[in-house]
């Protein structure tokens, strides 16, 4: 066994896991989104919270979404990193080490799991300050564009563009970064999540925009999340998305906002 983990082949059985745990996180997305949008038919199922009035179990489920959401929109873009991560350690003395891919794609993961956290709480207040409708979207048009500007902002920041280019380069996060063993890899894994979340924070925080559970806005977020973050550097579209989207953003707030005030 340790002979096969040598092998460049032998990442393929790992990434087909994370590919499955992917597939399982969208089949409960998207058994989310039918509930959503067939609220008599769906109100009975042990997966959903109540619309207002958030009890105990009601915040439990709603992190559960948005960390089962994490792992459908942010683990496809991280692997990449995990395939760079397997091919070093296939070509050191040791050999390829799955608890330590293991390791990393859970402190990744661990990063987002916060980060839901933190989503939890802030629907929960918006909720409570019926800023949100029970459908989990922004009431207030204004809101939402002033949510746009800012994100089409954050394309341009250099914060933006550090944690961006760090995601985007994982020969060079791997070479200036590598922690042996698997707490190594485990650190690893929290500094990558750490610097995607950086760079993708805002655009998650969109989800409120046109609902959190519309299943096509966030299909919509995490291609544009691969696309931006899995594209090497170098390629000429890949400078131009992040800009463009910007700017497309931008424009979509300033629309919202001069409408509500007409």
């Amino acid at each position: 066994m340790h002979a096969l983990e040598r092998r460049p082949t032998a990442q393929w059985p790992l990434m087909l896991a994370l590919a499955g745990i992917i597939g399982l996180a969208w089949v409960y997305l998207l058994s989310m989104g039918w509930g959503m949008a067939h609220m008599q038919a769906g109100a009975d199922m042990l997966l959903m919270p109540r619309m207002t009035d958030w009890g105990t179990g009601d915040l439990a489920l709603v992190f559960l979404m948005w960390a089962v959401m994490m792992v459908a929109m942010m683990l496809p873009s991280a692997l990449p990193m995990v395939s760079a991560m397997r091919a070093m350690q296939a070509k050191s003395p040791s050999g390829a080490s799955a608890w330590q891919t293991a390791a990393f794609v859970a402190g990744y993961v661990a990063v987002w799991t916060a980060f839901s956290v933190i989503a939890t709480l802030v629907q929960w207040a918006l909720l409570h300050a019926r800023w949100v409708t029970p459908m989990m979207e922004l009431r207030s048009p204004l809101v939402a564009g002033a949510l746009l500007l800012g994100t089409g902002a954050f394309q341009f920041s250099p914060l933006k563009h550090a944690c961006l280019n760090t995601c985007r380069s994982p020969l060079s996060f791997l070479m200036t970064r590598w922690q042996a063993g698997t707490p190594g890899a485990w650190r690893m894994g929290l500094e990558h999540g750490m610097w995607c979340t950086g760079c993708c924070w805002l655009l998650m925080a969109l989800l409120f925009v046109l609902g959190v559970m519309n299943v096509a806005w966030i299909a919509a977020l995490t291609a544009f999340v691969l696309i931006e973050k899995a594209w090497p550097a170098t390629w000429p579209l890949a400078r131009a998305i992040s800009p463009a989207a910007g700017l497309a953003l931008m424009a979509w707030g300033l629309t919202l906002i001069l409408g509500a005030g007409g």
